[in-house]
């Protein structure tokens, strides 16, 4: 409710707070390339393992994916589009085991947007040049040249504010079901002359279940693709 936890402070620069999200996210970095080291050993062109085929699997889906979104010529950001999904998918995945996700942190996902902002900068130089880059802007008139810089910045904010709002909200709400059917439990046991009994929030069995299943799968797949979608689409209309 308060945001991620401090774990420790480093006493360097007025002091750098490391939080939960940061704690987590590493954790789970060092899962994710512990998997990818596991999945990518032993890699032949004959005989291929299972392991190696379902892997390959994957890979042609995302290549299909960045294919038919933005085009054969921007499969090079495949890579980047399926660290974007799996790191986002994961951290949001992270609270079922009863860690907080590090996607409910504002900081973390205006990081990833800066990252794709920058992204779609670049491949608007890259495809039209400096002064292309630039004249785009007073498209299709000099007038409106503002409020193109503007729409252009507002991109990676919306960006963060909806990934970020999704799953905090859902963090939010969960955790104020969970105390209230506490406090509820307590008040309904609160005849019986047990403590323990009494202290058993019996309430918090199924509904919150139904949630997880919302806030933590649906919610939490549907906002790793949105923001893919959107990064491909936006790299894609700012280079053509």
């Amino acid at each position: 409710m308060n945001g991620p936890k401090v774990i420790f402070t480093i006493p360097i620069f007025s002091g750098i707070k490391v939080t939960e999200s940061i704690v987590n996210m590493w954790i789970i970095m060092a899962a994710l390339t512990a998997v990818s080291v596991w999945l990518t050993h032993g890699l032949r062109v004959r005989n291929p393992s299972k392991k190696q085929l379902a892997l390959e699997k994957l890979v042609t889906m995302l290549e299909s994916l960045v294919k038919d979104t933005m085009g054969e010529g921007y499969i090079s950001f495949a890579p980047y589009i399926g660290t974007l999904f799996i790191i986002s998918i994961i951290g949001s995945l992270s609270s079922l085991l009863g860690m907080r996700p590090y996607t409910g942190d504002l900081s973390v996902i205006l990081a990833w947007a800066i990252i794709s902002f920058v992204l779609i900068q670049a491949s608007g130089i890259k495809a039209h040049g400096i002064l292309g880059y630039f004249k785009s802007f007073t498209a299709p008139a000099a007038f409106i040249t503002p409020l193109n810089i503007i729409s252009e910045i507002a991109s990676p904010v919306s960006m963060t504010f909806r990934h970020f709002g999704n799953i905090a909200a859902g963090l939010v709400i969960t955790s104020l079901v969970y105390g209230g059917l506490a406090s509820l439990s307590a008040a309904v046991l609160s005849w019986i002359p047990n403590d323990f009994i009494a202290a058993i929030p019996f309430l918090q069995i199924g509904l919150p279940a139904v949630l997880s299943v919302y806030f933590d799968l649906f919610t939490s797949f549907l906002q790793a693709y949105i923001i893919c979608m959107l990064t491909m689409v936006f790299i894609q209309m700012k280079a053509e």
